[in-house]
């Protein structure tokens, strides 16, 4: 039998291929003297890792270019500079001529180089730490032959699956679909940002396997298994067989599935409901708006931006915008403003920061810097000629954030006015739910927004306290806690009240017992991955609407989340004939 690792279940498929290993950490380096005689050998060896390193990250820019585009592929440039940069090269020189070998010396030099720019207090030296550490990390591997294993290293057709601690920016940008087909990592939640983004990317994924990666050695047969979060390296004949016949029943089932794309999402009893699409990146537009998706009911804008030294322009947001806009016909498209911070920090100039969730993130960074916001309201005030683009703001706690940000959509407009670019007057304006405070005050906002979309990963998050990305509290991290249940519905009953359009657009709507769960709590409108949305519409037409509202109660007044889970998984079972 094959070692079988068990991590979370972050984006579902089954994948047998060879094990890419990417040990992206900087390694021990041994404390080595060299004698008089040896320090310029040693000097020569330290220039040529260098010389090496410059051209391996030459290579990996030109082709991250290729792949993903000249934006993308400029995190690379700093990289390189730093390597060219003449006062740590003299300083490593300098600790190899006093007979350190090389390798410690580059370790010393780049050590504290990392904490002199951590304690920096100009924000864009701080945030150069991260490149200094792939740095780090590349020389380092060159000068104890450890050799190059970058993602790109993998030849297209491979059906590699990359096994690695986590993903960095400068990582994430060399995947190529073509070369990759499944991931594994030793971080992450189902909530984490690389288990959203390899949902988004169409590739099987587990997270939170903790040690996969120091456990492989790299090139092994393995079978990655999305749906139930395993990696199993060196199956027996019996474990593939098993593995290939869940493949093709899961294959049948897309296909089964794959019927309903045309079908309206209505209950047994006549309750329509309204499913649409999260979008990550412009380029899933053309498979959202395939999935059977009644339009995009969140576009991430922060994909733009992450993994680069440098925000996006005007004009490079708006063709991102329009691609999307433009994919959907007319549908509606609902484009989140920059929620940069927390997790997706450093970028663009802005530096990480020692409680990020709770800090300078999302709706904060936007309205303290203005002109940068404004770059995007202008992006999207144009893109919306090409459709019905609807703004989304978020994490907005109180009603001066979204007084303060309909100003700059204002100003944004008048920019375009008088630069006579055209664009489209008065767009819808609404604002994510996502703490308990916005969830409490949703009141407050009667008249200043036109629609509400709770987001349950972070509500979630803040409700329990509990940190999404952190696999060590991944078993805590519990949407149908009874305190995020009752929440959500202050939420809905504000909302019809108010006759504010309201819908959910966190994770939990992808899973079969919670889109139950929203559906009896009153929501009409979910947003969930492109390849969710048809196994939500199975759910919703095999239901009726009062057998989902009957459970919700229930579980609203359940004392657990574990009470709660059980409450609403029978009720489904119920509701679909399964008990």
């Amino acid at each position: 039998m094959g070692l079988r690792l068990a991590g979370i279940p972050a984006s579902p498929g089954i994948v047998e291929g060879p094990v890419h290993l990417l040990r992206w950490e900087v390694p021990e380096v041994p404390h080595r003297i060299v004698g008089d005689d040896q320090v310029e050998k040693e000097l020569a060896r330290l220039h040529a890792a260098f010389e090496r390193a410059r051209d391996r990250l030459q290579l990996i820019r030109a082709r991250a270019e290729r792949q993903a585009g000249p934006e993308e592929a400029a995190i690379f440039d700093v990289q390189i500079s730093i390597l060219q940069d003449v006062s740590l090269v003299e300083h490593v020189d300098a600790l190899v001529r006093q007979n350190l070998g090389a390798e410690k010396a580059f370790d010393l030099a780049m050590l504290e180089w990392r904490t002199q720019f951590a304690r920096h207090p100009h924000a864009m030296l701080r945030e150069r730490v991260g490149d200094l550490v792939d740095v780090h990390i590349r020389v380092l591997s060159i000068l104890l032959g450890l050799g190059d294993h970058d993602p790109i290293d993998v030849p297209k057709g491979a059906g590699a699956i990359l096994v690695t601690h986590d993903l960095t920016p400068s990582l994430t940008v060399q995947l190529d679909r073509e070369a990759i087909a499944a991931i594994a990592t030793d971080a992450g939640t189902t909530t984490s940002h690389i288990a959203i983004l390899a949902r988004s990317l169409g590739l099987p994924a587990v997270v939170g396997l903790r040690d996969a990666a120091s456990q492989l050695r790299g090139g092994e047969r393995a079978v990655l298994d999305g749906g139930a979060g395993t990696l199993t390296v060196a199956p027996n004949e019996r474990e593939v067989a098993e593995f290939r016949t869940r493949a093709r029943l899961e294959e049948q089932e897309l296909a089964e599935l794959r019927q309903l794309a045309e079908l309206e999402a209505v209950t047994l009893d006549g309750v329509r409901m309204v499913l649409r699409a999260n979008v990550d990146l412009p380029e899933e537009a053309e498979l959202a708006a395939t999935s059977g998706a009644e339009g995009v009911g969140l576009m991430r804008t922060e994909f733009l931006v992450v993994g680069r030294a440098t925000m996006p322009d005007e004009e490079e947001q708006y063709r991102a915008y329009a691609r999307v806009v433009e994919a959907f016909g007319g549908r509606p498209v609902v484009i989140r403003t920059y929620d940069v911070g927390g997790d997706k920090l450093p970028v663009g100039g802005f530096p990480a920061e020692p409680n990020p969730f709770l800090g300078w993130r999302a709706i904060r960074m936007c309205l303290d810097q203005p002109e940068l916001f404004r770059a995007q309201l202008r992006a999207l005030l144009r893109a919306a000629l090409h459709g019905d683009v609807r703004v989304m703001l978020p994490l907005i706690v109180s009603l001066d954030e979204v007084r303060e940000a309909r100003a700059l959509l204002a100003q944004a407009a008048d920019e375009l006015r008088a630069r006579g670019v055209p664009f489209r007057e008065a767009l819808p304006l609404g604002m994510m739910v996502e703490t308990p405070a916005a969830a409490l005050a949703a009141d407050t906002f009667r008249g200043a927004v036109d629609f509400f979309s709770i987001g349950t990963n972070d509500l979630v998050q803040y409700t329990l306290a509990v940190d999404r990305g952190n696999v060590q509290l991944a078993p805590r991290f519990t949407p149908l806690h009874p305190a995020v249940l009752r929440l959500i519905a202050h939420v809905v009953r504000t909302a019809e009240e108010q006759g504010i359009d309201v819908a959910v657009c966190g994770e939990m709507a992808s899973q079969p017992v919670m889109a139950f769960a929203l559906l009896g709590l009153g929501l009409r409108q979910l947003s969930v991955g492109p390849r969710s949305v048809l196994a939500v519409k199975r759910i919703v037409r095999g239901i009726r609407a009062t057998d989902a509202e009957r459970a919700a109660r229930a579980a609203l007044a359940a004392s657990t989340a574990g009470e709660a889970e059980t409450i609403l998984n029978r009720g489904l079972d119920a509701a679909l004939g399964r008990s």
